[in-house]
């Protein structure tokens, strides 16, 4: 079970991952006035980076993984400390995304410019944030978890659904995720519409 949860925890953040760069690729595409926006598209980014990441990924490795990793070892206390500290920063960092594709949305004066910035700081913080989580945090667990806490790891993570993976998964994200490797896809369309 340790291949297999591990294997979920690395498949949600790539997922992440893509999400996030694609989400850098159509600011840079919307600054070089190569795309329109397509304001729906952003809506459903942002309303992925809010719901899978803050409400399953992060509370699961929390109560699962942090969990279990402190019953075992002291040895990543301060490790565990830092990244909860930056799933709180990340949340803030979601909400500011939010807000400034509210104001981009609006037309307001700047609205591009206050969006790119946001997502950039969204991005610094996030991909760094999983870094330290697979080479810091991971390889303490495979040290010193058990093989029940991993069987509990994999089924609490097995149950977020990943949306690039899961059958039925919500329809929404599963919907983004296809606009966002055809933009990304070399010989890609470029284009996912506009709303």
């Amino acid at each position: 079970m340790l291949n297999s949860a591990l294997s979920i925890i690395y498949d949600e953040h790539r997922s992440l991952a893509a999400v996030v760069q694609g989400l850098r690729y159509l600011v840079g595409e919307y600054s070089r006035r190569r795309l329109a926006p397509d304001f729906g598209l952003l809506r459903a980014i942002v309303a992925y980076l809010d719901e899978f990441p803050q409400r399953l990924h992060h509370p699961k490795e929390e109560a699962f993984l942090f969990e279990r990793l402190q019953l075992r070892t002291r040895t990543a206390d301060a490790i565990i400390a830092e990244l909860k500290r930056q799933h709180v920063h990340d949340a803030s960092l979601v909400a500011a995304l939010r807000l400034a594709l509210e104001r981009f949305e609006s037309g307001q004066d700047g609205g591009l410019a206050e969006f790119g910035k946001a997502v950039a700081d969204y991005s610094e913080g996030i991909l760094p944030h999983m870094a330290l989580e697979e080479a810091s945090l991971l390889p303490l667990a495979c040290r010193h978890l058990s093989g029940e806490d991993w069987v509990e790891i994999g089924v609490a993570f097995g149950a977020n659904g990943d949306p690039r993976f899961t059958a039925n998964a919500n329809s929404e994200f599963a919907d983004l995720f296809r606009r966002i490797f055809d933009l990304a896809a070399p010989g890609g369309s470029g284009s996912a519409g506009t709303s």
